[in-house]
């Protein structure tokens, strides 16, 4: 009998090793491992404009001797040449301009349509938030041309304002149907109590929903911020002169000559551009993740 227990003791002892081993390596399989190659793939774009925008140009035309994904002598000559020999500078400025302005402008009226459209419940709101979003869904490609009639009329060509104006026609709907789904999830009865404490609807907005909404709103605005700063259609359409251009659009047609591409400064303008709204996000993830989960928690 005491034998059968200690030939039986060592196969007990290795059973949770296996159970252990297996939960590893399943954990590796199933997490790790798509969760690297995904990190992998989404940063390796910037990895490349990094070394790129470093890169001399004597390693970047001879591949064959330089290793493509390594710098041997790294340099600053590309970004020197962006930053003082070109209106990067510019450019900048009039893309942030134009990305603040155009969010803001957006996030007003997309505020107060979403508020009418979910709390005044007036006959056939439905149907006006359905078609506030199939807007959305109409191509840019296909409304620049009047919109291109409308901007000379009114004479905003060639002018950061005409972007201004025109980016809320495509940020409105999206915004305004992702805070119609977010008012819905801030109880009715904090508003049905402050009517009946004489409150108006104005007052309400300001003092009791906007309040709660606020990753709502913030993730409406890292929306509209990150679509203005990376649109080209509007931008190539309506802006002629160089020094008024954006970044996605100078970058394209002002450092590239010809047939000649200025890889250097290209990726240099890239990452530098992207950096914005890099930094705008991490300011505002923790807002931008809880408005994932509702405003308010019982």
């Amino acid at each position: 009998m005491t034998d059968t227990v200690a030939q039986a003791t060592p196969d007990t002892k290795a059973a949770p090793d296996t159970m252990a081993w297996d939960s590893g390596l399943r954990r590796l399989m199933m997490i790790y491992l798509p969760l690297g190659c995904f990190v992998l793939i989404l940063l390796f774009p910037f990895y490349w404009m990094a070394i790129t925008s470093f890169k001399p140009n004597a390693e970047l035309m001879n591949y064959k001797a330089h290793n493509p994904f390594w710098i041997s002598s790294p340099t600053l000559a590309h970004i020197k040449h962006l930053l003082f020999d070109t209106a990067y500078p510019r450019w900048l400025w009039t893309t942030m301009l134009v990305a603040i302005g155009s969010t803001t402008l957006s996030l007003i009226a997309s505020t107060l349509a979403a508020y009418a459209i979910e709390r005044l419940r007036f006959r056939g709101s439905p149907y006006v938030g359905l078609g506030i979003y199939l807007a959305y869904l109409v191509p840019p490609s296909i409304l620049f041309i009047p919109l291109a009639t409308v901007v000379v009329q009114f004479g905003l060509f060639d002018s950061p304002m005409a972007l201004i104006l025109v980016y809320p026609t495509f940020l409105v709907p999206f915004c305004t149907w992702l805070l119609i789904g977010y008012f819905k999830s801030i109880p009715y009865e904090l508003e049905e109590c402050a009517l009946v404490d004489g409150a108006t609807r104005l007052q309400i907005l300001r003092r009791i929903t906007l309040p709660l909404a606020v990753p709502g709103l913030i993730s409406a605005g890292i929306f509209s911020f990150t679509l203005s700063w990376n649109e080209f259609i509007y931008a190539l359409a309506f802006i002629q002169s160089g020094a008024n251009k954006t970044v996605p659009v100078a970058i394209l047609t002002e450092l590239v000559t010809g047939d000649v591409y200025q890889w250097g400064a290209l990726m240099a303008g890239s990452l530098l551009g992207s950096l914005p709204v890099a930094i705008f996000y991490s300011l505002f993830v923790d807002y931008y993740v809880s408005s994932l989960t509702g405003a308010v928690k019982e």
